[in-house]
């Protein structure tokens, strides 16, 4: 019995671990770009953009469908840091477990 008794412990200890984690994750904020830094914008880990920046040089009416696509560049790199983030940072903690391929923590 007592090795189920240090699983239950293990596992409550490594939710209490996930949770941090998460939380630290979320509060992160990150950077995506596009158009070599040209549009910016700033996303935290709950994934609310927070901040745009667009270099003037940019603002031409004739060039607005180049400047949107520059917008869901940033936006698409920023979000994609945001994940990268959390599977290291959740990785580093379920690095023993040795979870199937495909399967992601948190379930």
């Amino acid at each position: 019995m007592t090795n189920i008794s240090q699983i239950m412990k293990q596992a409550k200890a490594m939710q209490e671990k996930m949770a941090e984690v998460q939380k630290k994750v979320e509060e992160t904020e990150v950077e995506g770009s596009s158009g070599g830094g040209a549009v910016k914008i700033t996303i935290n880990g709950k994934h609310i953009v927070k901040k745009v920046s667009i270099d003037p040089k940019l603002v031409d009416k004739e060039e607005i469908e180049v400047l949107e696509d520059l917008i869901v560049a940033a936006f698409n790199d920023g979000t994609k840091k945001i994940s990268e983030n959390m599977s290291n940072q959740l990785g580093s903690i379920s690095g023993g477990i040795g979870l199937p391929p495909g399967m992601k923590l948190p379930f």
